[in-house]
């Protein structure tokens, strides 16, 4: 059984240089993820993007296609069959009694399309930059993006692979770097440093 990575609460920098299995997979979800959004881009326009977490990726990494604001679920699933994209699954889950409900479209084994069913507020939707969203623009440059993991490290890609360092007490340069306000990043910090003091606790609702 996998247990959760819990924030670093030190200082710490360190340098991970991936094998050539690792930038295979890499390869792979990024691919899956910008075919999607090549057939459903006639029809969602430039406002999809892909956030794909954890920064380092693994066999159990999801893809998670998402509209950066509000959409109707019709449309949406609308779009999905004039792109001729199968939907296996509809989850509705909302992270916290003061997060939006969000709907989650399974369409492959650890691959959705997911977008909030109520406005977001901006601490919300910069979540997507905090985690490292890509645009199809950056996929098709092959460009990769910073972003944060659940440990609270800041993800920075290199040729060989990514550096990584704690944002524990570093929270303006990281918001300068991901280019998000650091009332985001402060917000995440407390979410995260109080799962790992309490233990994991689950979301608010979780629904088919």
């Amino acid at each position: 059984m996998l247990m959760a990575a819990n924030p670093v609460r030190r200082a710490n920098f360190k340098e991970i240089v991936y094998s050539n299995a690792h930038w295979a997979l890499l390869r792979e979800q990024r691919e899956k993820a910008k075919h999607i959004m090549k057939r459903w881009k006639a029809v969602v326009s430039e406002r999809l993007f892909m956030g794909v977490l954890p920064r380092r990726h693994n066999q159990n990494s999801d893809v998670d296609i998402h509209l950066s604001e509000q959409a109707s679920s019709f449309l949406v699933e609308t779009a999905l069959e004039k792109a001729q994209i199968t939907v296996n699954n509809r989850m509705l889950i909302q992270a916290t009694p003061t997060y939006a409900a969000k709907a989650y479209i399974e369409i492959e084994p650890k691959t959705s399309v997911s977008f909030s069913l109520i406005r977001m507020r901006k601490v919300e939707t910069e979540f997507y930059k905090f985690g490292g969203e890509a645009t199809l623009s950056q996929l098709e440059a092959n460009k990769r993006v910073a972003g944060v993991n659940k440990r609270l490290m800041l993800i920075e890609p290199t040729e060989k692979g990514h550096v990584e360092s704690s944002i524990m007490g570093c929270e303006e340069q990281t918001a300068r770097i991901l280019e998000i306000s650091t009332e985001t990043i402060r917000d995440r910090v407390r979410a995260l440093s109080k799962r790992d003091e309490v233990g994991r606790t689950g979301v608010f609702i979780k629904k088919k």
